[in-house]
């Protein structure tokens, strides 16, 4: 990334991984775009980086990333105002706790639509800019976009294509000079559970068969979420793929996430998958 005057776009800033980023880049020195969907909600933001001494490194701008014409208006803005982009970190999400039979197809379509499709959108406006500046493209997956989990069928599944996305798209992307990566946190302590507004008791009363696998998987993700990486720490992982020198496709924030992902992928980092895919755009 150039040493210009960096700037970084970030989705879903009003709380957990995404203010803690926003921050946490301002204060590397990063000059951030911090979008959020209710420009209303920005008050912990502004108070944060107020509190961090870097309040004047952080702008507020409205983006929802399931409203492409939103996207094109924030990334203009962006462009008029600092002249360059050399960051992208795609953090807006949104979880979807259910099981297939009885959650429906809304519940996936609504999940892909903020997860995945969203990302891609962003993605597609985002990328002559970041050809430009020699820059990043940023996204917070999960491990759940490794290693699909029990009713959450369709979070898993726009985490996966997700992730399926970006590593195709990075070797291309490479190829032109623009650094593609996924971070995956494990269980953060944030609002992103309690964003899911989940009714415990109406859940299990509507759970049918599946109740006594429900209740047993609600137990033991209450009590991993007691035991938490905190947003700050996952921020430093985003920040660090925001400024090291070398960064590999697939970063992990804590231990925890990295031993979880290695149960499935030997390749934890990303880093095989990628000589070998990069390998095949340089063939004659």
């Amino acid at each position: 990334m150039s040493n210009a005057a960096p700037t970084v776009l970030i989705t879903g800033t009003s709380s957990g991984i995404g203010l803690a980023a926003a921050v946490a880049a301002a204060s590397a020195g990063l000059r951030v775009v911090a979008t959020l969907r209710d420009t209303a909600k920005a008050g912990p933001l502004l108070a944060a980086a107020e509190a961090a001494g870097v309040a004047e490194l952080v702008k507020v701008k409205q983006l929802d990333v399931t409203d492409p014409a939103s996207i094109a208006v924030a990334v203009d803005e962006v462009l008029a105002e600092y002249g360059r982009l050399d960051a992208v970190v795609h953090n807006a999400g949104a979880g979807a706790v259910g099981t297939v039979e009885q959650a429906g197809t809304e519940l996936f379509r609504q999940a892909l639509e903020v997860n995945f499709l969203g990302v891609v959108e962003l993605t597609r406006v985002a990328l002559p800019h970041l050809r430009a500046s020699g820059g990043r493209l940023i996204a917070v997956s999960s491990v759940g976009g490794v290693i699909g989990q029990p009713f959450n069928e369709a979070y898993c599944a726009s985490k996966f294509a997700l992730e399926g996305f970006l590593e195709s798209l990075a070797p291309v992307a490479a190829a032109t000079g623009v650094t593609v990566a996924v971070v995956e946190p494990g269980a953060v302590a944030s609002e992103f559970v309690a964003n899911l507004q989940l009714d415990v008791p109406a859940l299990l009363a509507a759970a049918g068969p599946y109740e006594p696998a429900l209740k047993g998987y609600l137990a033991t993700t209450f009590a991993a979420f007691e035991d938490a990486q905190s947003s700050a720490g996952a921020a430093e992982t985003i920040v660090h793929a925001l400024t090291a020198e070398q960064v590999p496709f697939r970063l992990q924030t804590s231990e925890a996430a990295t031993a979880f992902v290695a149960a499935k992928l030997a390749d934890a980092d990303g880093a095989v998958v990628q000589g070998l895919t990069s390998s095949w755009l340089a063939a004659s």
